[in-house]
């Protein structure tokens, strides 16, 4: 009886142990899908840095998704690869401003609903910025920028002695001048220097002016340096001077304890800056809407200011408030601040302009003549 008794108890018991095992054995692959589904892969076409750790893991965890990047080395590579590239392979493209015209020309980005990004909390200047806009529609969103100057060894030389393009003519410099190796920072800046009110708006008489002024720096040259070449002719010393460049350089390395600096030289500077769209047929096309609304709102924005792969200056003003708010040393570093004298201080005054493509000679012939110009 006892026995028939706990017999009847284990079975009532077994039952419900198997009742519930199995109902926990049907959810396990329910949960493990949840729990540990494989991340959605996000393609990047970018300069190196924008799918680093650094700039996306925070986005990545939040959104159980992978950053596959695919980085070039300057704008003429990145539409190379694009245009060599099915519809759909990239589903963010971060390109330099005055490229994003080319890639919408191309019909390689999609089209942008300004409605849904914080253009609001943008600096009025960068609401409607030159390149995004095309017939009135959105197709790329500004999300970082810089100055370029002349960047320059501290030992070497002062800050008052590089804040003159003409520097690089010094005799002390000779054979100690670095160039960034691409033409339009460059020749944009030998454009500066021969007194152009528009860097790249000259005429023919004005783009000989600009030649014979560069072919008369290359006794003074040193090398014409990639990225990482930049930086390391910088940091080691090889190179005193560059042109080119500027804080999205010497900033990384200043930061490491290097003696280098940027400064914009009484001609004036230029202006890089990037841009991020959507690639034409791409099937994630809403969680790329996602990122880009991250990387351009203000918490994004700080952390692109401090991207450890080369830091910038940032559009949005909430950005810049939270910039101070948690590294206020780096905010003052930049010219982020309240300050005068700070970085939209300088745009205001007009002592920048944006780098741009040739206006009035077609890319190529830039182009011909820097080839040109290294062979010399």
């Amino acid at each position: 009886m006892t026995k028939t008794h706990l017999s009847g108890v284990s079975g009532a018991v077994t039952r419900r142990s198997l009742l519930a095992t199995g109902a926990a054995a049907l959810a396990m692959p329910m949960l493990s899908r949840r729990a540990f589904a494989a991340p959605t892969e996000l393609t990047m076409l970018a300069w190196y840095g924008h799918a680093e750790p650094d700039m996306v893991a925070e986005f990545e965890a939040e959104n159980n998704v992978k950053f596959v990047p695919k980085y070039y080395t300057g704008g003429d590579n990145m539409l190379g690869l694009i245009s060599q590239s099915p519809a759909g392979t990239f589903d963010v493209i971060l390109s330099d401003a005055e490229y994003v015209q080319a890639l919408n020309a191309a019909g390689y980005v999609e089209e942008l609903d300004p409605n849904d990004y914080a253009l609001a909390d943008y600096f009025p200047e960068f609401q409607n910025f030159p390149g995004n806009w095309q017939d009135g529609k959105l197709f790329s969103l500004v999300a970082r920028f810089g100055f370029l100057g002349v960047a320059y060894n501290t030992d070497a030389l002062t800050e008052a002695e590089a804040a003159n393009y003409n520097i690089f003519w010094d005799p002390k410099l000779t054979g100690k001048v670095g160039h960034f190796d691409w033409h339009l920072p460059n020749l944009g800046q030998m454009s500066l220097l021969a007194g152009n009110a528009s860097a790249y708006d000259i005429d023919e008489a004005g783009w000989e002016a600009v030649k014979e002024k560069t072919l008369s720096l290359r006794p003074q040259v040193g090398g014409f340096f990639d990225y990482g070449g930049t930086f390391s002719s910088l940091n080691d010393g090889q190179m005193l001077a560059f042109a080119g460049i500027g804080d999205w350089i010497t900033g990384t390395l200043e930061k490491n304890g290097a003696k280098v600096r940027s400064v914009i030289p009484e001609q004036g500077g230029l202006q890089w800056s990037e841009c991020f769209s959507i690639g034409k047929g791409s099937q994630k096309a809403e969680l790329a809407k996602k990122w880009i609304q991250y990387v351009t709102s203000a918490k994004g924005q700080a952390k692109s200011a401090q991207m450890a792969a080369y830091p910038a200056l940032i559009p949005n003003a909430k950005g810049w408030e939270v910039l101070q708010a948690e590294n206020p040393a780096e905010a003052k570093r930049q010219g982020m601040t309240k300050d005068a004298g700070n970085a939209m201080d300088m745009i205001r005054a007009g002592r920048i302009q944006y780098r741009q493509w040739p206006i009035q000679q077609d890319l190529e012939t830039w182009n011909d003549f820097w080839s040109e110009y290294k062979g010399a």
